[in-house]
């Protein structure tokens, strides 16, 4: 029993940690796009299955701790791309860039479609994603501000003293302010098991273009790579990328139509189950991410529950906590896209550009972030000397 506790432990952590660190940013881009609280509920479903079943299976397959999970990137993405997209429009999306990565994974193509962009361009992307998120915490603060700014210390404090558990406090010590103050309000929670609800796919080209490429990309360069760089980094390098990348692809691809729209390699989460933490033997410590593959699916099955619970929060306290939760992403990212002087001015045009919330022709920002800073990168790059 003693051999099953730790990694027990590790993949419930896993999971806890991963789901409250972004579910409020999930339940946003559903609600973007027009989704019934019976959609929003089969998205949780699918989304759960998708990671359970890669997780325990890749796990098993590869005896190596293989922790998927949904793009948190992606979500953020899909929460200012899916403004006016229909429910029908951005399944298509989602199948479009499920196949991309299926594809990336089947021609062992991964690294070599990731080298076409560059680290600050994508890096700079993803940054102009998320800062709106970031902005919001500071917003709700102004709506809220005794139970935002008690939020915003709890987190500058937990991230000093327990950094891997600073959302979890988070969360705990909003709750409880919320409940104090008579702002929770569970009167429509019940314990339901969720219903799938299928979506028909409808192919909108601009849709493709302008959420189903960026969503891929996002995905992609920065959940699949540093997923990738945590199972190197722990020793397990003999993990093979392209099926791995395949087979999260071919189950996003199988349940895009039920509301999973991108799942991918985990990184900070994935780090719990390789560490010591997970099991002392290495060798073990896949069991690790074969537990977490069952609560995910525990998870899954009771999406209804799920997601009536994230509605008793008050709206303020949603916000703070996913835009605490990217504090650490979006320093990161802009972190990388300055780094290297040559592209750090076409990787503030990206960032500028993605962060403006631009639309041209339909086609969302993000997309047209890539295309400016792209362009500038040309442009302004030296000219060989004679």
């Amino acid at each position: 029993m003693r051999n099953f506790l730790a990694p027990l432990s590790a993949g419930f952590v896993t999971v806890l940690v991963g789901f409250t660190s972004s579910a409020a940013i999930v339940f946003q881009a559903a609600a973007a796009a027009g989704a019934t609280p019976a959609q929003i509920s089969s998205w949780i479903w699918a989304l759960g299955l998708a990671m359970g079943l890669t997780c325990i299976g890749l796990s098993l397959r590869y005896r190596a701790p293989v922790v998927t999970a949904w793009s948190t990137p992606g979500a953020a993405l899909l929460v200012t791309a899916l403004a006016g997209v229909t429910m029908e429009q951005a399944t298509g999306a989602f199948l479009f860039c499920a196949l991309l990565i299926l594809l990336a994974g089947l021609t062992r193509g991964f690294e070599r479609v990731l080298g076409r962009i560059p680290p600050g361009i994508a890096s700079a992307m993803l940054a102009g994603v998320l800062v709106r998120f970031g902005m919001e915490v500071f917003v709700a603060m102004g709506q809220r501000f005794g139970l935002v700014f008690a939020m915003f210390l709890a987190y500058l404090l937990a991230r000093r003293w327990l950094p891997r558990y600073a959302v979890i406090i988070v969360l705990a010590l909003g709750s409880a302010l919320a409940a104090l103050q008579g702002q929770l309000d569970f009167s429509l929670l019940r314990l339901e098991l969720a219903s799938p609800v299928f979506t028909a796919p409808e192919f909108d080209l601009r849709v493709l273009v302008g959420v189903g490429i960026p969503l891929f990309v996002v995905t992609m360069s920065s959940q699949n790579v540093p997923g990738v760089a945590v199972l190197r980094a722990s020793g397990y390098a003999k993990v093979p990328v392209s099926p791995v990348i395949a087979w999260t692809g071919l189950v996003n691809l199988l349940l895009a139509p039920f509301g999973c729209y991108a799942i991918n390699l985990a990184a900070i989460t994935a780090a719990i189950c390789c560490g010591r933490e997970a099991h002392e033997d290495p060798a073990k410590r896949y069991l690790a991410s074969v537990f977490a593959g069952v609560f995910y699916l525990l998870v899954g099955l009771f999406g209804a529950t799920v997601g009536a619970l994230f509605a008793a929060f008050p709206r303020e306290l949603v916000l703070a906590l996913a835009g605490l939760a990217l504090f650490g992403t979006i320093g990161a990212g802009l972190a990388t896209a300055m780094k290297d002087e040559s592209q750090r001015e076409p990787a503030l045009i990206t960032f500028l550009v993605t962060a403006s919330g631009l639309t041209l022709g339909g086609i969302g920002s993000a997309f047209w972030g890539v295309v400016a800073g792209t362009l500038a990168l040309v442009l302004l790059r030296p000219r060989a000397p004679a």
